[in-house]
């Protein structure tokens, strides 16, 4: 069994998407003063390797403390986009791992991206996911996508098409995923379990890979 971190640590000078704050990290508590160490932690809730919830877009989606814990682990399947023409991932870029993906509770693309963690260009024309790719993944019985990158839409997008058609279909977003390329199974399992906070449009998350 090998299991694989799919998480970027977060810290004060890591990336954050534009405009939005980055994390800040204060101490609290001290073991010299109160015997225990203690940290402040202020921090947006899609911060680093994080999940999207419908009360991301929607003001009466599903918040993610709405679901059971089953819906943040399952069967995942990897798909290397990483030869794909253009910036976008199309249908017929997906379409030769239907099978596999019929069978998957969440898809995982690898941009290549990822690599670019910690660089000004991560923000700069980044892969995403075309609306007509979203569209027809919106029509598989899976849990979540994810990708090795800052969005799953481009970040200039005001409409947000495939974030809407996503978790419209209560498929979940998964975005700065890392270490795809040490993945080495075609099908594993897959947690992206959030923090429980009530309400929750988003929430950093511990993301693996377990290769049985």
């Amino acid at each position: 069994m090998k299991i694989i971190d799919l998480t970027h640590p977060i810290d004060e000078s890591m990336p954050v998407y534009p405009g939005t704050m980055p994390p800040v990290f204060n101490v609290a508590n001290t073991i010299e003063c109160e015997g225990f160490k203690e940290i402040r932690m202020d921090l947006c809730s899609h911060t680093g390797t994080h999940i999207d919830a419908p009360a991301h877009i929607f003001p009466n989606g599903r918040a993610l403390d709405d679901y059971e814990v089953s819906k943040f682990i399952g069967m995942g399947t990897m798909i290397d986009l990483r030869k794909m023409e253009g910036k976008e991932a199309l249908i017929e870029d997906l379409v030769a791992h239907l099978d596999i993906m019929a069978i998957s509770d969440f898809v995982l693309l690898r941009t290549g991206w990822g690599e670019r963690w910690g660089d000004e260009g991560y923000f700069c024309e980044h892969p995403t996911l075309s609306v007509d790719a979203a569209r027809w993944l919106s029509m598989f019985n899976i849990k979540g996508v994810g990708i090795d990158a800052i969005s799953i839409d481009h970040t200039s997008s005001k409409e947000l098409e495939v974030h809407h058609l996503l978790l419209k279909k209560d498929i979940l977003i998964i975005e700065n995923l890392a270490n795809l390329d040490k993945i080495g199974s075609e099908r594993f399992l897959f947690s992206c379990a959030p923090l429980k906070l009530k309400n929750s449009d988003g929430s950093p998350i511990r993301a693996f890979a377990i290769e049985l």
